[in-house]
């Protein structure tokens, strides 16, 4: 299964959100990670529209892979203030609006290690693990300048609910001598599939620097079944136009699914 992040261009206009899940179906893609929040313009369809998504893709035959939870202030998950109960009040929605819309993973941006994990944050975690276990969706931690924290989670909160999102062209860029799928493939929940040329991430794979050969294979290894979930931006292909650029990533993704075959 081959699946895209559905605003892989925000700036991109569209006319509605069924013409963009319909060129995301035309371009060959079985389904879709979805951006949740009105952050980036995701509401200028309407009032609420990301809520809309889940149907809007499915109508087009899209099936959801994930939801990406706002990650504009997951700093403030470490704060002993409203502001840090008031992110987390927000993933404890997100868990309970995959439920709702029978979703069954979502991404989260843990603070990076200048906000370094503490008591006060695990507690929040295993709130959030809790009802996650509770409405049977999972928490995939997503590793970006992260590693302490991201692993801190993992060692220190045990349930079959709280995981994490392998971002490769992070992992690459950010920490690329810890390998995070042998120590940590065993709760790989989610995928995030893009290129790094060195400077600048959300490339297409094949474009940047990764051996996606030695990618794929320890991806593989995990056992990891989940959907081949490309993340790439249009942030470098302005030459291309939307079918163009949604084509390629699809070719881009099937290249992968055969390397991790």
């Amino acid at each position: 299964m081959l699946a895209i992040y559905d605003w892989f261009g925000y700036e991109l206009q569209f006319k509605s959100a069924q013409e963009r899940y319909r060129l995301i179906k035309e371009a060959g893609f079985d389904g879709v990670l979805l951006w949740w929040s009105d952050g980036f313009g995701r509401d200028c369809y309407g009032r609420n529209d990301y809520h809309n998504g889940p149907q809007i893709a499915r109508e087009a035959g899209l099936f959801i892979e994930n939801i990406h939870t706002p990650f504009q202030v997951p700093k403030n998950l470490w704060l002993d203030n409203l502001d840090g109960e008031a992110v987390n009040d927000c993933y404890l929605q997100c868990v309970a609006d995959c439920a709702e819309f029978e979703i069954s993973t979502m991404v989260v941006h843990p603070p990076d290690e200048d906000y370094p994990y503490n008591a006060l944050i695990l507690d929040r975690i295993k709130r959030i693990a809790e009802k996650a276990e509770q409405l049977g969706v999972n928490v995939a931690l997503e590793n970006l300048w992260n590693f302490t924290n991201l692993a801190y989670v993992l060692e220190q909160v045990d349930s079959l609910r709280i995981g994490f999102c392998y971002d490769c062209a992070h992992h690459y860029r950010n920490c690329p001598s810890v390998d995070l799928l042998s120590m940590y493939g065993s709760r790989l929940m989610a995928l995030h599939l893009h290129d790094n040329d060195g400077t600048h991430n959300h490339r297409l794979p094949f474009d940047g620097t990764i051996d996606w050969s030695v990618a794929m294979k320890k991806i593989a290894e995990t056992g990891y079944s989940g959907a081949i979930a490309i993340e790439a931006m249009n942030w470098d292909y302005k030459d291309l136009s939307t079918k163009e650029f949604l084509h390629k990533a699809f070719e881009r993704a099937k290249k992968l699914e055969v390397l991790r075959n």
